[in-house]
């Protein structure tokens, strides 16, 4: 019997976004990765050629392994990984079923610079509450699972970006900002290419809570009032963040997964 296991295209793509994501890392050739410059949502490109150096990080984990046909490469990483601890899958068909199934692609050229332990690093506003959390939830959850987030007064925001290398977001003059009526979430998702009805509506939540056009979405009514609640149960950006960060777990499998349940108190009392 095959000791190989996988995990299908459709299978991983319902784990992404999710906080028991496995960890995803991407072994292509860097001659795969230039003829095409996406990565999947989520991932990690590590090389086979130093492998015994990182593999230990992951020891006790689950890992899905991706190179472009899921073959050699994928399969010889994820037997070597076993060897560290590691739960390791590898993706069925590689980068190229994933690309063939036409699901969420991230281009390369829109990430910021990673850091010397593989981490991107981000810089924003201090005392976060709606798009300052929603943001790093999406980067964490879709993009960087490691990625650091830095909160700093307001005037300081771009020149901690230069000094430390970051990516500065949701301010005025940078990139990562509000374009017209959308938001900074919104924007991110769009220059990511994180397309899901899920995320699509997340997004409008999002939107109208932060932009006080709680019209455009019945659910963004109570987004202000569970965000405001955190910034006051904690003192501490980074904790606040952590805290925040479920609450946008539950408001986003509840639009991809719960949206036709209702909720009413049963009486269950006897027909007279």
């Amino acid at each position: 019997m095959s000791t190989i296991s996988s995990i299908a295209p459709d299978k991983l793509a319902r784990l992404v976004g999710t906080p028991k994501c496995p960890a995803i890392i991407d072994v292509r050739l860097e001659e795969d990765l230039t003829a095409n410059p996406y990565i999947v949502p989520g991932t990690l490109r590590q090389s086979h050629t130093n492998l015994t150096q990182w593999a230990g990080g992951f020891a006790g984990r689950s890992m899905v392994v991706i190179c472009q046909k899921g073959l050699k490469l994928s399969q010889g990483v994820a037997a070597w990984v076993r060897l560290a601890g590691v739960t390791a899958e590898v993706l069925e068909g590689g980068f190229e079923a994933w690309r063939a199934a036409k699901l969420p692609l991230i281009p390369v050229a829109k990430l910021p610079p990673r850091d010397p332990q593989g981490r991107t690093v981000w810089v924003t506003r201090e005392r976060p509450k709606i798009d300052r959390i929603a943001c790093p939830w999406l980067i964490r959850r879709f993009v960087d699972p490691s990625a650091v987030f830095l909160f700093v007064g307001s005037n300081q925001v771009e020149a901690v970006a230069e000094n430390f290398n970051a990516a500065p977001f949701d301010i005025e003059r940078v990139f990562w900002s509000h374009r017209g009526e959308k938001c900074t979430f919104d924007v991110m998702i769009d220059e990511l290419g994180l397309t899901s009805d899920a995320l699509a509506r997340l997004a409008l939540i999002v939107r109208a809570a932060d932009t006080a056009r709680l019209d455009l979405a019945p659910e963004s009514h109570g987004l202000p009032a569970a965000s405001l609640g955190l910034s006051r149960m904690y003192s501490d950006d980074n904790e606040q963040l952590e805290a925040g960060l479920t609450l946008y777990d539950a408001f986003y499998r509840w639009r991809r997964d719960a949206t036709g349940e209702s909720h009413n108190w049963p009486t269950n009392k006897p027909k007279s």
